[in-house]
């Protein structure tokens, strides 16, 4: 089995990315499968070949580097690799792993690509949720109306119309009412099989939401979009699940 990470390098200069190139030959676990001279070039390289890692430059000609995150389809990690400074913010928005300057530096380059290797590693965990994620949603015409969870010592009935959101967290799960919270030892992909997806929608791999809690989606300035429940919670819609909020768009 092929544990190697794989990449792609998206950048208009060639000089960058040459140095990348030279950069990469000292991580052997990593595979670089090819590179872009531009937005439009990476995007369609990223769907094709769906790298676990991108290096992607901010400034190009024709579509910078938030354009193609927001048309990709496929969601890998992105360092970003740029001359400007200014847009740090926007880039760790964008769930960036990390935002390194030009000229780059080899030490500093080592940093990120550890950060990456790290995270990947970390959420190779969640690899069971994620894939539950992935099933067909009309699979069940059924469910469950009430479900069991503990407190303290003793296990309570609860209404799943009353769960306002379903937070990840680590192996657990965290279930919030208007007036309680609870602590389920079960998966947020396991706990969403059980769960109606005409009424709880999936807004991120850690979040799931009651539409009929929500008061607003807001759509930022980047490109990404917040949820906005009644209660005053809000949460980030990570790419991968923004497409399924457009389609209850009407």
């Amino acid at each position: 089995m092929n544990n190697k990470t794989r990449c792609l390098i998206i950048d208009d200069e060639k000089l960058a990315r040459e140095l990348l190139q030279e950069f990469l030959e000292n991580f052997p676990e990593i595979e670089v499968l090819g590179e872009a001279s531009n937005g439009a070039e990476g995007v369609t390289l990223i769907d094709k070949l769906k790298p676990d890692l991108i290096f992607l430059d901010v400034q190009m000609p024709g579509m910078t580097g938030f354009d193609v995150l927001d048309e990709i389809v496929h969601e890998p990690y992105v360092i970003f690799t740029t001359a400007y400074d200014q847009y740090a913010i926007q880039a760790f928005e964008k769930n960036a792993v990390d935002y390194i300057l030009k000229p780059l530096d080899a030490e500093r380059f080592k940093v990120a690509v550890e950060r990456a290797q790290t995270r990947k590693k970390m959420e190779a965990g969640n690899l069971e949720d994620l894939l539950g994620s992935l099933r067909p949603v009309r699979e069940r015409t059924s469910y469950d109306a009430h479900i069991f969870v503990q407190k303290s010592e003793k296990l309570f009935s609860l209404a799943v119309v009353e769960i306002l959101h379903l937070e990840a967290s680590g192996d657990y799960t965290i279930i919030t009412t208007k007036s309680d919270q609870f602590v389920s030892s079960s998966g947020i992909g396991k706990l969403e099989e059980i769960m109606n997806p005409d009424i709880f929608i999936r807004v991120h791999r850690s979040t799931i939401v009651n539409i009929n809690f929500l008061k607003e989606i807001e759509r930022h300035f980047n490109g990404g979009m917040v949820v906005k429940m009644q209660s005053g919670k809000s949460f980030p819609v990570s790419r991968t699940y923004a497409k399924q909020i457009r389609k209850k768009v009407v």
